[in-house]
Parts: C-alpha cells; structure tokens; sequence
C-alpha cells in the first residue's frame, strides 16, 4: 500500500510540474509569434507607389491630329510647288480668256500690239499664276518646317522636297514674266511711203 501511494503521489508531483511549464511554453509561443491580422483603425490606410512604375503611353487619336496636320500641309505644299512648275488649269483658263481679249480689242490694231495684246499677256498671265503657286508653296512649306521640328521624317523629307520645288518653280515663272526665256516677237516696220 505504501508503494503504491508512493508512485501516485510521484505521478501528481509530475502533473503537476508539468502544466505551469505547458502553459508558459505556450504563451511563450504566443508571444514570439507575428501578428498577422490588419490593424483595423478609424483612419484609411495609405501604401507608398514605388518610384519606378512607368507611365502608360498615351498614343492614341489624341495625338493623331498632332501629326496629321503637319503631314497634310506638307502633300500639299509639295504639290503646290509641282503645279508651279507644270502649270495649272487655272493658269490655261486665264491664259486662253486673255488672249481672246487681246483678239477682240485689238483686230486693227499695228502688229506690235496685236503680239503684246495676244502672244504677250497671256504668256505673263501664266507666269504670274505660276509665281503665285509657288509663293503659296514657299510660305506653307516654311511654317510646316519650323513649327514641325519633332515630325515625322516623312513629313520633313516631303516638306524639303515641295520647297525645292517651290524656290524652281518661283524662279522659272520670274524669268518668264521679265523674258528672259525669250523675249516677243518683233514685227519690222515697214516705212510708210509718200506720194509724189
């Protein structure tokens, strides 16, 4: 009986010892372990952005005016440099209406002035719309040049190109309004006799 009591109070002493040790062991771990809940305050919480988020691109219609424009002025001045060189419908019409003027005002007109009236001024009228053309040219091509710095290369090669067809086409309709191509024909005179 002695033994026995003996190995049960043994066995109690050991229970005994071994809960405060349990329960420490587990506040222990209690303690050491992280909090993984959110803290969940009144205030709205704020999260830094990294720095070195890019920007997404915006190249959409909006910028689709921004280089169509300088893109059209561009084909046009090249071909208003083109017309002054070739001619143009315009340029045939106001031709053709001058010298049938120069017909009908001057039927019985000297030679000389029927050669100014129908050969010389339409000769000069399409000089002057030629000259014109290119002037427009010149001046449209200028502004897509400077205002255009950042374009496409296309627009810039297409611009450079309608203004060297410009500055040709200036200078032919400039040497055809002065003559210098080749001057009017010339009638001689011929000496009016006198009777005797």
């Amino acid at each position: 009986m002695e033994t026995t009591k003996t190995h049960e109070a043994d066995a109690g002493e050991l229970a005994a010892d071994a809960g405060p040790d349990r329960t420490e062991d587990d506040g222990a771990t209690d303690a050491t372990a992280p909090d993984t809940t959110p803290a969940t305050t009144g205030e709205p919480q704020e999260f830094d952005e990294p720095d070195d988020v890019d920007e997404p691109e915006t190249t959409g219609t909006a910028d689709a005016p921004a280089g169509v424009v300088p893109g059209a002025a561009a084909v046009v001045g090249a071909a208003l440099g083109l017309a002054s060189l070739t001619g143009t419908w315009l340029g045939t019409v106001l031709a053709e209406r001058r010298q049938l003027i120069g017909q009908i005002n001057n039927s019985s007109g000297s030679p000389a002035q029927q050669i100014e009236q129908i050969y010389g001024a339409p000769w000069h009228t399409t000089a002057a719309v030629n000259g014109v053309c290119a002037l427009a040219a010149l001046v449209l091509l200028g502004a897509v040049l400077l205002a255009g710095r950042n374009a496409a290369p296309w627009v810039r090669a297409v611009a450079w190109g309608g203004l060297a067809l410009g500055v040709l086409g200036l200078c032919v309709a400039a040497g055809t309004w002065f003559d210098l191509f080749g001057g009017l024909p010339t009638v001689a005179e011929t000496p009016v006799s006198s009777g005797g």
